[in-house]
């Protein structure tokens, strides 16, 4: 578990994703995690990786606070809603949403968007 960590970490780090894009797919095929769980995992597991990412980005000189903080707090509203949501979803269609979320972010970052 703790290599899955680590390449969430690493893959945080250098690409800006690690959490939902990374260790969640690790943890449902890896551990045979249910999906809901591991979703759960991933994002109290990102609280401490984004922690000292931000930091070593700040470091850096790599780092708008500013910017940050906006983000923090639309994505602590955002995450309210979306764990609500999710709770609501069944595995097999949070599997398939979660599935075309992967897709379209593939699409996206090979067609340079």
């Amino acid at each position: 578990m703790a290599a899955v960590g680590m390449l969430g970490g690493l893959f945080s780090g250098l690409l800006g994703v690690g959490g939902g894009i990374v260790m969640v797919p690790l943890l449902v095929l890896a551990f045979g995690t249910a999906q809901h769980l591991a979703h759960g995992i991933s994002l109290a597991a990102i609280i401490p990786i984004a922690a000292v990412g931000g930091l070593t980005y700040a470091l850096a000189g790599e780092l708008d606070v500013a910017a940050a903080l906006a983000l923090a707090l639309g994505s602590i509203l955002g995450a309210r809603w979306g764990v609500r949501l999710l709770v609501g979803i069944d595995e097999g269609q949070l599997k398939v949403v979660f599935g075309v979320f992967l897709l379209l972010v593939a699409v996206s970052v090979v067609l340079g968007g």
